[in-house]
């Protein structure tokens, strides 16, 4: 779609938003409740909680944390975090890619009947659950690394080739998404982190790969269509890598104040000082973002791949983080299927000590030190 595409359909939505404003005046309600522009209670429970909650510390987060591990899969109630210090984290992401497809797994394998009883388990535990998707390529039917297309973005937009399809796509997320109950019937609030890593170029809505326009109108496409679709219990969270330089690249492709709740960023080490340097520009812009905006700052995925220093937790992570007032940070996953592929510690592992001594400072949050419903 193009620049006037886009603009037809952001005229559009503010028309349908004025509509419902009408109806609401009148005091006729809109068809259905749960696409009224309100997010549930308990979503807005969730929100005032993390955000009180900073002051008390950075909550712990992994990856996929209780699906699987070093030497195990599918274990229940199982989780290196939990081996080696005795509690889950506090926080638990899981990645929805390929649920569009209509299978029963994602993309790493993991049933997504599991991803919705882990999530509704960390829920009751009084933790929090982030969701990310890495979506296949709508375009080419390639993964969410298929770059080989610029035009993938523009074509999903209103008015595009494959706007319908994705419509669908959107459509079947957001019947999942509804899906997550507690035992008696009520929607739990997520963190839906869509669309993330967006200033690099390795995805298919990447910074070489959209317009600032267009990456803003998928953006708030996919809030709406969600909503429209009845899923009012999801905070969003925005998380670009490291690339940004200063608070106004950061906000570059800002999608609005309006939909985002969440603020972070993506960052991995490799050099010690690159990685150092790196996290605190990224911690000094993403804290006076959140500041102005008033949204609550995040490391939304951060990690050493294998651990190879055995006082990372203690002597480079915790340092770093510890002075800023950031509501989690979250490291990836623990692959059984790849040698080498984790970021937490397992029994065993030459960080396991100092991660329990990570644990035990005051600063970090893990299940148990937090009650976010």
């Amino acid at each position: 779609m193009q620049k006037e595409g886009i603009k037809r359909y952001a005229l559009k939505m503010a028309a349908c938003l004025i509509g419902a404003s009408l109806l609401t005046a009148c005091g006729a309600k809109p068809k259905s409740e749960e696409t009224q522009a309100v997010r549930t209670e308990r979503a807005e429970r969730l929100l005032a909680n993390l955000k009180s909650q900073v002051d008390k510390g950075i909550m712990f987060g992994h990856h996929d944390d209780p699906m699987y591990g070093i030497g195990w899969v599918g274990d229940e109630e199982r989780s290196d975090v939990k081996s080696v210090c005795g509690v889950y984290p506090a926080v638990m992401s899981f990645d929805l890619g390929e649920l569009e497809l209509g299978g029963e797994a994602s993309l790493d394998n993991v049933p997504f009947a599991r991803i919705r009883r882990e999530a509704v388990n960390q829920y009751q535990r009084g933790g929090l659950v982030s969701l990310s998707w890495h979506v296949r390529n709508p375009k080419t039917g390639g993964t969410a690394w298929d770059n080989s297309d610029s035009t993938v973005v523009r074509s999903i937009l209103p008015g595009g080739a494959c706007h319908e399809k994705f419509a669908g796509w959107l459509g079947t997320l957001a019947n999942y998404l509804n899906s997550f109950t507690t035992p008696d019937g009520e929607k739990i609030p997520l963190l839906f982190r869509p669309w993330h890593e967006h200033t690099g170029s390795w995805f298919w809505w990447g910074q070489a790969l959209c317009s600032d326009d267009e990456y803003k109108a998928l953006w708030r496409m996919t809030a709406d269509t969600l909503l429209a679709h009845g899923a009012n219990h999801l905070l969003y969270a925005y998380s670009p890598g490291t690339e940004p330089q200063d608070t106004t690249q950061y906000l570059q492709r800002w999608p609005g104040d309006d939909i985002v709740d969440v603020i972070g960023f993506d960052t991995y080490q490799f050099d010690r000082d690159q990685f150092l340097a790196g996290l605190d520009r990224m911690l000094q812009i993403t804290t006076a973002v959140a500041q102005s905006h008033q949204k609550i700052a995040a490391v939304t995925e951060i990690g050493y791949e294998s651990i190879p220093d055995a006082t990372w937790w203690t002597g480079t992570l915790l340092p770093a983080v510890e002075r800023y007032p950031l509501s989690y940070l979250l490291v990836w996953r623990n692959a059984h299927d790849k040698e080498n592929h984790y970021y937490a510690p397992y029994p065993g592992h030459p960080s396991a000590e100092d991660f329990v001594a990570f644990y035990k400072n005051p600063k970090t949050l893990f299940a148990g030190d937090v009650d976010l419903k």
